[in-house]
């Protein structure tokens, strides 16, 4: 693939200026450096994580950034990977899909630790598979934030005497996350149901609370009925059953996430790297 210019500064001139900003210091980032959020935040001193949410949003609908979510390791030693791919040039959503599709059949890594990234040309129109290692310089690639989820382990929501199920306590947490979604006990006990059944599919409380809280609108006069019906909304699929592996044989699946709201699913179904719900809504 031709290497891109060394200098991305001219790639970002006409996004506004906190986009800029912010892909000016992603791009600089090292390879394998921490591109969520909270970390983008605590790392430079101009904006806050509100702020930084919404560029991330604004570069993945430019076409500059993905996340992706994937199965990694060995055989009983596999667990989710959450990866951002980003390209100093802006891409098309076709453009995005065939890159993808063609990283999925790639050989995964050893380790959870992947660098592999879309080496982006600067004009050729047809995505070729993820580069490996060569001697010749390339943008930096993805950059990785392991994410503490195995999927042996998935949390099933199980009560114990006293104590409420991982579901309703994550429910129960949201109004100290965001006030404007604050459940009284009744409304927990409603929607646990609900809730457990993202539990189930392999999620963990931070990912249900991010799906639930990202994007909110200004107020919310029902808490109970908007996470209810973001709780059907927002749904993640069910993972297909990984099939036995070989030995020594790497495991990886992958599914694009959402970049406003984290939701998982297949390339073709995000445009601008965004979901349909979250596309439909548009940003708080």
């Amino acid at each position: 693939m031709p290497k891109q210019r060394q200098d991305g500064q001219g790639d970002f001139t006409l996004l506004p200026e906190r986009e800029r900003h912010i892909a000016g210091y992603v791009d600089a980032l090292p390879e394998g450096a921490a591109m969520d959020i909270k970390s983008l935040a605590r790392s430079q001193p101009l904006y806050g994580q509100m702020a930084v949410g919404s560029a991330l949003r604004a570069l993945g609908v430019a076409g500059h950034l993905r996340h992706v979510r994937c199965l990694s390791g060995e055989g009983d030693q596999v667990r989710w990977v959450t990866r951002a791919f980003w390209s100093r040039t802006a891409h098309d959503n076709e453009w995005w899909t065939a890159f993808l599709a063609a990283e999925e059949h790639h050989p995964a890594p050893q380790g959870a630790a992947e660098t592999t990234g879309p080496d982006a040309p600067g004009e050729a129109p047809e995505p070729e598979p993820a580069p490996k290692p060569a001697p010749v310089p390339v943008q930096p690639p993805a950059l990785v934030v392991p994410q503490q989820r195995t999927a042996a382990q998935a949390p099933t929501p199980v009560h114990t005497a006293g104590d409420p199920s991982p579901a309703f306590a994550a429910l129960a947490r949201l109004g100290r996350t965001d006030s404007r979604l604050a459940l009284s006990g009744a409304d927990c006990a409603a929607l646990e149901q609900a809730a457990a059944e993202w539990f189930a599919r392999g999620v963990d409380a931070d990912y249900l609370t991010h799906a639930l809280t990202a994007g909110l609108p200004a107020s919310v006069d029902s808490p109970f009925g908007f996470v209810r019906r973001r709780l059907h909304d927002k749904l993640p699929p069910r993972l297909p059953a990984t099939p036995p592996a070989r030995p020594g044989t790497p495991v990886r699946r992958l599914m694009v996430e959402c970049t406003e709201c984290s939701a998982p699913g297949r390339p073709e179904a995000f445009r601008d790297g965004l979901c349909r719900p979250c596309r439909e809504t548009g940003p708080a």
